[in-house]
């Protein structure tokens, strides 16, 4: 038997609302694109390294601290899902949701950008750019001292 936990409320005096509330979407963009270890621990759970051990051991530098935080942050949104297993040791694992697939889809369409921007050649200066550029570097020098 297999658990599968995902999002949970947080727990506090007031009753969980009926339905949650929808996802922000720029927000779970914002909050994994703006940590680098959110990006690292994608990238190993795309590769098929699902254990929280592993993704540590994966990811130099890392701290467990660090993983836990990353990974609750994107059980939330609901880009990840964990599964328990009732062994003995127990073996928990994380894998991307239905909408965790579509989210890296985003990543990747960012990427594709990045590498085209990257790609594009560059404008070339004009000439009466460059000779602007040589007036520039020679301002307040006479002729004799160029």
């Amino acid at each position: 038997m297999v658990t599968i936990l995902q999002a949970r409320p947080h727990s506090g005096a007031s009753p969980a609302p009926a339905r949650p509330a929808p996802l922000d979407v720029a927000q779970a963009v914002h909050a994994v694109v703006r940590c680098k270890w959110s990006l690292q621990i994608l990238a190993q759970v795309r590769r098929g390294v699902r254990r929280p051990g592993a993704i540590r051991r994966a990811c130099p530098r890392l701290s467990t601290k660090v993983l836990n935080e990353r990974l609750q942050k994107m059980l939330r949104f609901g880009i990840l899902e964990r599964a328990a297993f009732p062994e003995i040791p127990p073996r928990v694992e994380y894998r991307l949701t239905s909408f965790g697939r579509r989210f890296v889809a985003i990543l990747d369409a960012i990427d594709r950008l990045q590498a085209s921007v990257l790609d594009a050649p560059r404008e070339r200066s004009g000439d009466g750019a460059r000779q602007a550029s040589r007036a520039g570097r020679h301002a307040g020098q006479t002729k004799e001292e160029r």
